[in-house]
């Protein structure tokens, strides 16, 4: 973008459109309790509700203060929920009846507070998370001792260590913050007067937390939070609408270093003025095509720099510009709201320097609404320095080509100079300059239009074959082509770089986004983890390992590419200090920097998951910025890619524990209910038979044939349960035969017939239907189940038809009840293991076996069973499908 175009930025306009998704929060903030935060919340909501704004009370602690009392009892409160904790009932905020409720505007106080165990969030923050994203604004209360960040900080002001903390993610995605400010000692007259604790904390609380020292201290921290947040809002406001800074408020240095000697010098420079002013501080570094060619050593400086920057706790960027780098600085500093800007002095360079202002000199200028502030390098102002217009040793193949390519360009031209301008016929060599350039940089540029200069004197000025020149309009035409040659020579060197630089950028996307692409393909975490050591490799010409703590904690080599034997004691130092410290360590960082390799921790916000290492073929790489990025980039990607894996493995086994409680928790209900029911029954039976002295006939015998026909009926249950396991384990053997259909469905019928009573069960299987190829007993147990789920689902005056056709090498049969029919959504599931549909009360017990194994039993079989909807759309209709027997022709072999 150039400087002068002002559009707001994408990242700010998406943030913007993203807050409107959700409900609004704001927070009043404190800086110890009994400011008056939840007053002053109070206040605002009956405020809103005077405006016809729908406001709830979630939940807001009075703690016995009266004011706060009459405040409250004004507003419509939702009902707490009781909860039970060790023998105690304890009130929390009912989060799902304030869903229900869905009011506009909500006030939840204590955001930090700790729910008690059980609750659908340990912490209260979370639950106002749930209700923002449902669209609800949310209005809470916060103490600056509960912040995260500012825990430790605040342990050693009071001597106390908060427990409850909030992240300071909270605060940076609040919509609103509103500092509730009172100075100690009015806080203090307020502790004493019973207005923040009872009478019997008062004495502790102001020889402890509440010292004048401690308030003081707090209240400074709580108002630079305020100032903070304040600050970000107005940078956010600036980049979204296109503002061109800076603003006069906050204060904000930015420090530019490059390749020059002086720039650690510049960083701690910057680091004094910043912290003697007590704002905070940018570092920042231009990279322009001259500067992505420079060499290794230069690029070191430069990484060590912003290292050096973001160990002293500044923020380091990184900008590109093709040339103008005063306005890239300028620019970058009205986006960010920089007033001060610090640069070293920059030395006079030939030839650049005299044609070229210098980066300072041009900020002075240009920066009139900055505070520029140049740092003298500590060399002689005057000194000039010759600057060759390489960095590295010449280009022989370059020089060779520029050489044939001139030779060329004067073959073209020897034929065309009699009938053309000798003026003209400079543009042909200005094409063989701008050719060396493009192919080979400034060097090869410059030489070509050395040579070419020399050739057109030598060959097409008078006098000819000669370096002299007669004619003054030879010499005017001959200065013309040099400079043009110059010109030429460098917009080409130019382009050749930053088309290097795009292809360098293009090469660095194109891996980030095909690693990435690689990753998500993969599930399992070998895949992701050899994808990841492969790439690096390949991409940072290095070799790379990942190192993962074992089964006893201990890092470990997991990957490894190139294959990789061991690791030295020292760069085993620099793994363990990265996976312990959640830090870079080994080559290029300030721990352990002379060992070979660079690791870099893999971690993610909720876990460490090891260390990832490099070593680079050209060591110089570690210092570079761009592969630093890039390594952290990529190693990102590992962390999210690890934890993913992880994820995944935790929800499988999660769901293979939830499967199996799920079976064990049903096979307990078929258990003590579905078996017990004819147990009892038996037990029953048995007790009046063995107890009753005179029975009649009649009723002996259907005691008799209770307990005979109960036990048949919990030989079924125990029987389905065994074939249910033989099934799992893959145990079942079949001793198939031809049987007749007519023959296995009778038996089934015999067997149930106190289950179906009365039932007319009407069979209407042809006499010359061939047998089928099955296994007798356990297909009689699939009619069983199949008929018995029948019977008890439809009503007791309905007829069970069993019609049965040939198709193919297949029998079809079907089992026809007239019973209120399954849903189309549970026709599939009924085959399941101890699924039963849904039908309120009045279901039929069962223990939602006997179809599943009857599934199980007929696949065995080759065959198939399926669940329609009976004829008409009444009722249901099971469909068996089973093999028809083979039967041999009688003849002379069957003899």
């Amino acid at each position: 973008m150039a400087p002068h175009e002002n559009r707001p930025e994408p990242e700010a306009l998406l943030a913007e459109a993203n807050r409107g998704r959700r409900g609004e929060l704001k927070i009043y903030l404190g800086a110890a309790p009994g400011v008056g935060k939840t007053y002053a919340m109070l206040e605002e909501a009956r405020a809103r509700q005077r405006d016809g704004i729908d406001v709830v009370v979630a939940i807001v602690e009075t703690h016995g203060r009266a004011e706060t009392a009459a405040l409250l009892s004004t507003l419509e409160q939702l009902p707490r929920k009781v909860m039970d904790y060790r023998g105690r009932s304890l009130a929390e905020m009912d989060i799902d009846a304030l869903l229900e409720r869905r009011p506009q505007l909500v006030l939840i106080d204590e955001l930090a507070h700790t729910n008690v165990p059980g609750s659908r969030h340990p912490k209260r923050w979370q639950d106002v998370e749930e209700v923002l994203d449902a669209g609800i604004d949310v209005i809470t209360t916060l103490n600056i001792q509960h912040i995260e960040s500012l825990n430790d900080i605040v342990a050693r002001i009071t001597g106390v260590r908060v427990q409850e903390t909030v992240p300071d993610e909270i605060l940076q995605t609040a919509d609103e913050i509103e500092l509730i400010d009172l100075p100690p000692e009015e806080l203090i007259d307020r502790l004493r007067q019973g207005k923040v604790y009872v009478s019997q904390q008062i004495g502790r609380a102001l020889d402890h937390f509440f010292s004048k020292g401690n308030l003081t201290a707090l209240r400074e921290l709580a108002m630079r939070t305020a100032a903070q947040r304040v600050d970000a809002e107005m940078v956010a406001y600036m980049r979204a609408h296109a503002v061109v800074g800076p603003w006069p408020t906050q204060e904000r240095l930015l420090v530019c270093i490059n390749e020059s000697e002086v720039a650690k010098e510049l960083v701690r420079s910057g680091k004094r003025k910043a912290d003697r002013i007590k704002i905070p501080w940018i570092v920042a570094t231009v990279m322009t095509p001259s500067h992505e060619a420079m060499g290794t050593g230069a690029r070191a400086v430069v990484g060590e720099a912003l290292r050096l920057a973001e160990s002293l706790g500044a923020e380091i960027a990184t900008l590109r510009t093709d040339r103008d780098v005063a306005g890239e600085i300028l620019r970058f500093a009205r986006a960010r709201n920089c007033s001060r800007i610090l640069i070293g002095r920059a030395r006079r360079r030939w030839p650049y320097g005299l044609i070229r202002e210098p980066v300072a000199e041009r900020l002075i200028k240009l920066g009139t609404d900055f505070e520029v502030t140049v740092v003298p390098s500590g060399r002689p102002v005057g000194r000039i320095t010759l600057l060759l217009p390489w960095r590295k040793a010449p280009n022989l193949a370059g020089i060779v080509e520029a050489l044939v390519g001139v030779g060329v360009a004067t073959a073209v031209a020897w034929p065309l100079w009699r009938y053309m301008p000798v003026a003209s016929l400079a543009l042909v060599y200005l094409v063989a300059v701008l050719v060396a350039g493009v192919r080979h940089g400034l060097f090869v540029a410059l030489f070509a239009s050395v040579v070419g200069f020399l050739a057109y004197n030598f060959f097409f000025t008078i006098p000819y074959y000669s370096f002299e020149v007669a004619q003054h309009e030879s010499v005017v035409a001959l200065l013309v082509f040099f400079i043009s040659a110059l010109f030429t020579g460098t917009l080409a060197s130019r382009l050749r770089m930053q088309v290097e630089n795009m292809r360098a950028t293009q090469k660095r996307t194109e891996t980030l986004y095909d690693f990435s692409r690689k990753i998500a393909s993969v599930s399992k975490l070998d895949d992701v983890l050899w994808a990841a050591v492969h790439h690096l490799a390949a991409t940072l010409d290095a070799q790379s390992l990942v190192l993962m703590p074992g089964e006893h904690g201990e890092l470990e080599m997991v990957q490894g590419y190139p294959a990789i034997d061991d690791l030295n004691p020292k760069d085993w130092g620099a793994a363990q200090w990265a996976w312990e410290k959640a830090e870079p360590a080994g080559r290029g960082t300030a721990t352990l920097p002379t060992a070979d390799w660079l690791f870099l921790p893999i971690s993610t916000a909720s876990a460490m998951h090891g260390a990832i290492g490099v070593r680079f073929a050209d060591p110089a790489r570690a210092d570079d910025p761009d592969t630093r990025r890039l390594l952290l980039a990529v190693e990102d990607q590992i962390a999210v890619a690890i934890e993913r894996t992880r994820l995944a493995a935790d929800l499988e086994n999660s769901r293979v524990t939830a499967e199996s409680e799920k079976l064990r928790t049903a096979l307990l209900n078929s258990v003590s209910h579905d078996l017990r029911t004819p147990l009892v029954s038996i037990i029953g039976a048995a007790t009046e038979l063995s107890s009753a002295r005179e029975l009649s006939s009649p009723d002996r015998e259907a005691l008799t044939s209770t307990v005979l026909e109960e036990a048949q009926r919990l030989d079924r249950y125990v029987q389905n349960l065994l074939d249910m396991t033989r099934l799992g384990y893959g145990a079942l053997n079949l001793r198939r035969a031809a049987v007749d259909l007519r023959e296995i469905v009778g038996r089934a019928c015999r067997d149930l017939g106190r289950v179906l009573g009365v039932r007319r069960v009407v069979l209407d299987i042809p006499r010359d239907l061939p047998p089928v190829d099955v296994d007798p007993v356990l297909i009689g147990q699939v009619f069983v189940n199949v008929i018995e789920n029948a019977a008890r689902h439809a009503p007791g005056n309905t007829p069970i038809t069993v019609p049965a056709r040939l198709e193919g090498e297949f029998v079809h049969i079907g089992i026809i009840d007239e019973g209120p029919g399954i849903p189309p959504q549970d026709r599939e599931k009924v085959f399941d293991l101890f699924y039963r549909v849904r039908a309120g009360d009045s279901q039929a017990a069962g223990t939602g076996l006997g179809l599943a194994i009857a599934r199980g039993l007929v696949a065995a079989h080759g065959g198939t069973i399926r669940a329609e909807a009976g004829p008409g759309g009444a009722g249901t209709a099971i469909d068996i499908m089973l093999p028809v027997a083979k039967v041999q022709p009688l003849g002379e072999d069957a003899e």
